[in-house]
């Protein structure tokens, strides 16, 4: 029985484990590493980035789809009561004029969101773009993990 196999694109030979299943296949694999096969699915998905957001558009308003977003989104209201009311804070004094949205700190985007290190002080916040909050978010995350 074979337990390893050679991917096409990197020509490295892994176990068997690091290749997709698929029930066409002989010995019922892709010829193509999970590595390799990731990596040209977010190469595909970043060079036809326009097509695949508006199917996303599209796919989002499927019934199915907008009660689990309605779900996720009440959980994740309900799991800390301090994020909405700091959220709440945010968008009353932007349209007070006493907190000014600014530029992301990190790459100086001009499209900004407020980032909240502490929920304990809802006005003290750092501002960052889509992709820098996501990133922030995953370093919060790497740094709890250590603990």
């Amino acid at each position: 029985m074979v337990h390893s196999k050679k991917c096409f694109k990197c020509d490295a030979i892994r176990p068997l484990e690091d290749f997709y299943k698929h029930p066409m296949m002989p010995d019922g694999h892709v010829n193509k590493c999970k590595e390799c096969n990731k990596k040209d699915v977010t190469d595909n998905r970043n060079k036809n980035i326009d097509q695949y957001r508006a199917y996303d558009r599209e796919r989002a308003k499927n019934p199915e789809r907008q009660k689990t977003s309605r779900e996720i989104s009440a959980a994740w209201r309900k799991a800390d009561v301090r994020r909405m009311h700091c959220h709440r804070k945010v968008a009353y004094a932007i349209l007070k004029g006493t907190l000014i949205r600014q530029p992301c700190i990190r790459c100086n985007a001009e499209k900004s969101l407020a980032h909240h290190e502490d929920y304990d002080k809802p006005l003290d916040v750092m501002w960052l773009c889509q992709p820098c909050h996501k990133q922030r978010h995953k370093e919060i995350a790497t740094l709890l993990k250590t603990f």
